[in-house]
């Protein structure tokens, strides 16, 4: 009977040294997979920390790039909006210095001719006083002569352009259309139209007229 509570004993004893080895093997194994998945986690973390500092610093530097770009982009945009806005004002100045000097000539020239024109009507005027009614109708036929001849002569001489924003206008064409609105609209002869004295603004797009020293008009360009 005691050999068996014995041998029980002893069981017991083995089969608690066997559980307490496989306890002690298992937590071993659990601490080491523990660890191992640690260190797995740390590497995971490290990685992770790596790829959002290269991406953060490739955004930056993305960013910097772009806006450089667009400083670069929006600086040669406004150097040539500013030369563009300089040549414009230049070439509206040249065309209103040049349209005030042919205005000047043509008035100058417009002024000489009647002044002639009414010089040589006079002289005619005198001529036929003197030798009556036969020489007052030739005196008249020269002094229409002279005149036609020297306004004749007055047109050749004109050749002016207007040129602003892409246009081209000719001041006889706009003398064209005074000539049809003294003629058209004012149903006046042809014959009876003197002077012409044209004022051209390209600020308003317009041309204005007096016509006879009377008559005042704007025609649009």
């Amino acid at each position: 009977m005691k050999e068996v509570r014995k041998t029980s004993a002893v069981k017991k004893e083995e089969i608690q040294a066997e559980v307490k080895e496989k306890a002690s093997k298992a937590v071993k194994e659990a601490k080491e997979k523990a660890a191992k998945v640690e260190k797995e986690v740390k590497e995971v973390k490290e990685k992770a920390a790596k790829a959002e500092k290269e991406i953060k610093e490739k955004a930056a530097k993305a960013e910097k790039e772009v806006n450089e770009k667009a400083a670069k982009v929006e600086k040669e945009v406004k150097e040539k909006a500013a030369k563009a806005e300089k040549e414009v004002k230049e070439k509206v100045s040249e065309t209103k210095a040049e349209v005030k000097k042919a205005e000047t000539k043509a008035e100058a020239s417009a002024k000489r001719v009647s002044k002639k024109a009414e010089e040589a009507g006079k002289a005619a005027e005198e001529t036929v006083k003197k030798a009556g009614s036969s020489v007052k109708k030739a005196a008249d036929s020269a002094a229409g002569t002279v005149k036609k001849a020297a306004a004749n002569k007055a047109e050749v001489k004109e050749s002016i352009s207007l040129q602003y924003f892409g246009k081209d206008i000719k001041v006889s064409e706009i003398t064209d259309q005074v000539k049809k609105v003294w003629t058209g609209e004012l149903k006046k002869k042809a014959s009876e139209l003197q002077t012409i004295n044209l004022y051209l603004k390209p600020e308003d797009n317009a041309a204005y007229y007096v016509l006879n020293d009377t008559f005042m008009g704007k025609i649009d360009l």
